[in-house]
């Protein structure tokens, strides 16, 4: 009886992790069309999908790949919040991948009244997805014409959140889904529009890569600096403590690391999305730098009014 019982608990994990990936792309549209959405994973509970926006000459050997995690308190956004980079990357012969992910705050506090543990258990949720994503979209390169050796992460507010943890996390210790991604994957880049990670030395000189991050140093949802989320009293049962864009680009300063730092000076959270909604070019101009082999530790100070009316907001 037992082994009966074994060989069906063997054969439902065989199905689990058979049915998990999202199915292949069985033919790729013209790629002058904007957006391909496939679904990189689904199983009993969840469904989740990506749109993606190819270079209509995409450059010999394969292009680089940006994969986009939109904001939103990881409560609400979707993956449309990715397609305005996307369609200009791709005018630049640079695929951009904008995904959804699971919203698990949705229906939760994010803020000072939250819960501290359903907070970080979002952004492991998201950066575990992102994982997923990345593995899906590294299985069929060849038939999206990427470059795997050249992807990029990139997200706003949340997202960016995502993303920084994702970039640096041990993905064996924290994934929650099994992704196939080789031990040896790195991301080639990460960038940040006012994201923040919760403890510095997860970035190392053994994991550092390429950063390019932008924030309002006025931010009073995720801190410029060092502070708590929301700046939460301490007493606070949603209290996370957060190492903002200037505490992230001072540490890959001592690492020796490169880094691209643009604080926005009065700004506040809606800076999140500055690069990815309106002036996506320094996207670009980091990418290139970074694939043509430059080490750079760069920072720039921009007023923040004489850029708030080109923005959208992305609050947090």
């Amino acid at each position: 009886m037992r082994r009966v019982l074994n060989i069906i608990v063997l054969f439902v994990f065989f199905l689990a992790r058979t049915h998990a990936q999202g199915p292949a792309p069985t033919q790729l549209q013209d790629p002058t069309q904007d957006f391909h959405n496939y679904t990189y994973f689904n199983n009993d509970s969840i469904t989740v999908d990506l749109d993606i926006r190819l270079p209509e000459v995409p450059p010999e050997g394969g292009s680089p790949l940006v994969i986009y995690v939109h904001g939103g308190g990881f409560s609400n956004g979707d993956r449309d919040g990715g397609h305005k980079l996307a369609q200009y990357l791709a005018g630049h012969g640079i695929a951009c991948a904008s995904i959804t992910y699971t919203l698990y705050m949705e229906g939760k506090s994010f803020g000072c009244d939250g819960v501290l543990s359903e907070k970080v258990r979002a952004i492991q949720i998201a950066a575990s997805q992102l994982w997923l994503a990345t593995a899906y979209l590294n299985k069929y390169s060849d038939q999206f014409n990427i470059d795997t050796a050249r992807v990029f992460i990139a997200g706003s507010s949340a997202g960016a959140e995502t993303v920084l943890h994702a970039a640096h996390w041990d993905r064996e210790m924290m994934q929650i889904f099994e992704h196939n991604l080789s031990t040896t994957f790195r991301y080639a880049g990460v960038i940040s529009g006012a994201g923040a990670i919760m403890d510095l030395n997860l970035i190392s000189t053994e994991n550092m890569i390429p950063t390019m991050l932008f924030h309002g140093d006025a931010d009073q949802l995720v801190p410029y600096g060092v502070a708590a989320h929301h700046y939460c009293p301490p007493d606070s049962p949603g209290w996370l403590m957060l190492f903002g864009s200037q505490a992230i680009a001072q540490h890959l300063q001592e690492l020796e690391g490169t880094c691209q730092l643009t604080s926005f000076v009065g700004g506040d959270h809606s800076f999140a999305g500055a690069y990815f909604y309106q002036e996506q070019q320094p996207v670009v101009d980091f990418i290139n730098k970074v694939l043509s082999g430059e080490s750079f530790n760069l920072y720039q100070s921009i007023e923040a009014e004489n850029e708030k009316s080109n923005l959208n907001i992305d609050q947090k």
